[in-house]
């Protein structure tokens, strides 16, 4: 699908659904062209058909798998083939397994840390030569506050999210002169159908919705140059009292 050529364009991973699928539609709501993926074809396709019907010619898509470097390469030379520019970069695509350190596989641990850190590595990495050539853009990576507190159970996730804040400070320091500005954003417990793989959420209206990240990543697009808040972290406001 043809994307029309006047507006900002935006890059967003895990776009079809949960989080990332409330970050393409804020964007597209605010008049952004958006090209999102997500690994499964089917999703990804049904996202777009569902898009579409509301920003026609403001938004295309393909499935990418995130944990290879190829896929991801290529999705980022597709975009600026067709777009010429990418003014935003939110990684998002994320996976959880979680299990006590010594019952997890090998190819558990390998999963999640390739996702949720060599894949916005790896967008990072094809998306900031543009960028810097540009003088300017946004690279957002959504973390979790499992990025600066551990729990039981959470050995690969955590490493993961911990590393994923390393990376974007680091990238932060990496890119800021060339005037890309690097944030990370650490929401707290989501409702989505990753924190509620099975769909029940009844009586977890406390969490934070999908939308509410979205905002935080919008907001970060309205600061002025001279300003880059580079570490957000967002809670729900009336968690259950222990």
């Amino acid at each position: 699908m043809a994307v029309e050529s006047s507006a900002q364009v935006a890059v967003v991973t895990g776009g079809s659904r949960g989080i990332g699928r409330a970050v393409v539609e804020a964007l597209l709501g605010r008049g952004w062209r958006v090209f999102l993926c997500s690994q499964h074809p089917e999703s990804t396709a049904r996202a777009l058909e569902e898009l579409a019907a509301t920003a026609p010619g403001r938004v295309a898509g393909r499935a990418v798998d995130v944990r290879r470097q190829e896929e991801v390469d290529g999705f980022v030379a597709w975009v600026l083939a067709e777009a010429g520019r990418i003014d935003l970069l939110v990684n998002n695509a994320g996976q959880g397994t979680f299990g006590a350190v010594d019952a997890l596989s090998g190819d558990d641990f390998r999963a999640v840390v390739e996702t949720n850190l060599c894949g916005p590595f790896y967008f990072l990495r094809a998306v900031a030569p543009a960028m810097r050539r540009q003088g300017s853009g946004w690279i957002v990576n959504v973390a979790s506050l499992a990025g600066k507190n551990a729990m039981a159970g959470g050995a690969a996730y955590n490493a993961s999210k911990f590393g994923l804040v390393g990376l974007s400070e680091a990238a932060m320091l990496d890119l800021r002169q060339d005037g890309v500005r690097v944030a990370a954003i650490l929401p707290g417990s989501v409702s989505t159908d990753f924190s509620h793989p099975d769909g029940r959420q009844a009586g977890r209206d406390w969490r934070l919705a999908p939308e509410d990240v979205a905002e935080a990543v919008v907001g970060l697009l309205a600061y002025p140059p001279r300003a880059l808040p580079s570490l957000i972290e967002l809670r729900p406001s009336h968690p259950p009292r222990k």
